[in-house]
């Protein structure tokens, strides 16, 4: 059984449709193409969501991985989704993808060819690019706070 995320939704021909999702996709598909997410209910789709650990446990290895600042409530669930079930995730999303090799979890690529190896990330100034020593990374965009040598604000970037 796979985990699909909402690339394999938007884009996998409806009879490869065929895995766990959860039910904020719905939501978001509806968002991104109506007419696809109309289509949904002939797909082969188990809609689930995941249990409070496994919320908890997934919040953990996106804070793990520097990814929980940007992982949507939704990423979370189906990282959660996959966690529990110990099933491969299906995504393009390259954080998803982070997630999935800190939790030691498979994960399959929709239409790129995905990460390789993991991801690490640093706070890096926006004004003269000093490099911070601050470890969590999973704060919020815009809440890194800002460069004790210039004053301009800092921004995530991949080491």
């Amino acid at each position: 059984m796979l985990v699909l995320d909402t690339a394999a939704l938007l884009h996998w021909p409806l009879p490869q449709l065929s895995g766990c999702v959860v039910f904020g996709q719905r939501e978001e598909l509806a968002r991104l193409s109506s007419d696809r997410e109309m289509l949904l209910d002939g797909a082969d789709l188990q809609w689930s969501t995941p249990s409070a650990n496994s919320l908890e446990l997934a919040s953990k290895v996106a804070t793990e991985s520097g990814d929980l600042a940007g992982l949507s409530p939704v990423d979370l669930e189906i990282l959660a989704l996959a966690l529990e079930l110990e099933a491969p995730l299906v995504t393009d999303d390259y954080r998803l993808q982070n997630c999935c090799l800190v939790a030691g979890i498979e994960h399959q690529p929709v239409l790129t060819d995905g990460i390789s190896e993991r991801w690490h990330w640093q706070l890096v100034c926006s004004g003269c690019g000093a490099i911070s020593n601050e470890q969590n990374v999973s704060k919020k965009r815009g809440e890194y706070g800002d460069c004790g040598d210039c004053g301009s604000p800092y921004n995530i970037r991949k080491k």
